[in-house]
């Protein structure tokens, strides 16, 4: 039986919330917020950068790894990984350069208009973050983080 989409304003706790374990919770909590996220980049740019696109520019973000670096960190395949670079690449947010003494890594790197987007989709997820505190307070959102960061043995 296919799972029925909680309400548009996904953050809102509801009957649905409530029955979740803790991994559907995460997932469900994680859903949301990048989709409010996306809603307020796409009220601020006409640029469209996907979430896997954000992910790659956060990587990049002041440094010039190579592509195959890239692929690794991040678990994508090498196929979207060189997908969504290209896409990148198109949008003016990424180049990709020869690795020097090597013909065959290429790096990449984000371009002024690119950090620009990054710094900004920033600023946006920090007012989210906001939000999310003056809903639960901040020492709540702060024991938040300290659970996420903290080594969970898996």
């Amino acid at each position: 039986m296919a799972k029925q989409m909680i309400g548009v304003n996904r953050l809102t706790p509801s009957v649905e919330l409530q029955n979740l374990n803790l991994i559907d919770l995460l997932s469900e909590r994680h859903i949301a917020a990048r989709k409010i996220a996306e809603q307020a980049w796409d009220k601020e740019s006409e640029i469209q950068i996907s979430n896997s696109e954000w992910t790659i520019m956060a990587h990049i973000y002041k440094q010039q790894p190579t592509i195959a670096s890239v692929t690794k960190n991040l678990d994508i395949t090498r196929q979207a990984t060189h997908k969504f670079i290209k896409n990148l690449a198109a949008k003016g947010l990424v180049e990709v350069q020869n690795v020097e003494n090597n013909k065959k890594d290429k790096c990449i790197r984000l371009t002024a208009v690119g950090e620009g987007c990054h710094e900004k989709h920033e600023v946006l997820k920090k007012q989210l973050e906001s939000q999310i505190a003056d809903k639960i307070g901040a020492n709540q959102l702060k024991i938040l983080k300290d659970i996420l960061k903290a080594e969970w043995g898996i």
